[in-house]
């Protein structure tokens, strides 16, 4: 039976993919952002991996898709409370950038930024092992400009402003250091099922 946009399944009741206070946006996916939409050519995108690593290095858009393609078929959750349920998108595995550039032992966290100047930061931890990728198609087509094309990152097991829009660069590092929502008042980590949203919760 299909989900409703309500997040209930017939008899199921609520559809167990959405996290606590979540709710299922159906085939829509909302626009939501805390800066202008940057224009942003695949001819001139670029993404560099900085910080504690023993080989810094920045990728063209040829680059990336010299690398191995990878795909994630799965869900999204935003922390506005709308999640998107069994969506896709293909790219690239962070892995595969990472394991060029040599990261240090003394690397424990990451602040990702885009090209609008936003950032957000997260463990190490987080984009590693499979859980994080760079994203260039979403549903088997371009990602759009307001999706954060033509390339963004995509964190999908924690709320989604920490999958960095326009994504430019990841620098590594061997502290924490807040990004823009986690300055003003967001989680740290923002982990959806454990309804991390807030500062304290």
């Amino acid at each position: 039976m299909s989900t409703s946009s309500t997040g209930f399944t017939g008899r199921r009741g609520r559809d167990p993919r959405l996290p606590p206070g979540q709710y299922d946006v159906g085939s829509s996916w909302p626009v939501l952002t805390a800066e202008a939409t940057p224009n942003v050519s695949t001819g001139t995108w670029t993404f560099r991996v900085d910080g504690e690593v023993t080989a810094p290095r920045t990728w063209t858009w040829d680059d990336v898709h010299a690398l191995p393609s990878s795909s994630y078929e799965g869900d999204i959750h935003c922390v506005t409370t709308w999640s998107k349920l069994g969506t896709s998108f293909t790219g690239v595995s962070l892995d595969a950038l990472l394991d060029q550039v040599e990261v240090l032992p003394s690397a424990t966290h990451v602040l990702a930024w885009s090209s609008s100047g936003y950032t957000t930061n997260l463990p190490l931890a987080d984009v590693t092992g499979g859980k994080a990728w760079l994203v260039w198609e979403h549903e088997g087509a371009p990602l759009t400009a307001e999706h954060g094309g033509p390339v963004r990152m995509l964190v999908p097991h924690l709320y989604f402003w920490k999958s960095t829009k326009w994504v430019a660069g990841l620098r590594l590092l061997d502290h924490d250091e807040p990004g823009f929502w986690e300055r003003n008042g967001y989680h740290d980590r923002g982990e959806p099922w454990a309804e991390q949203r807030y500062a304290g919760d």
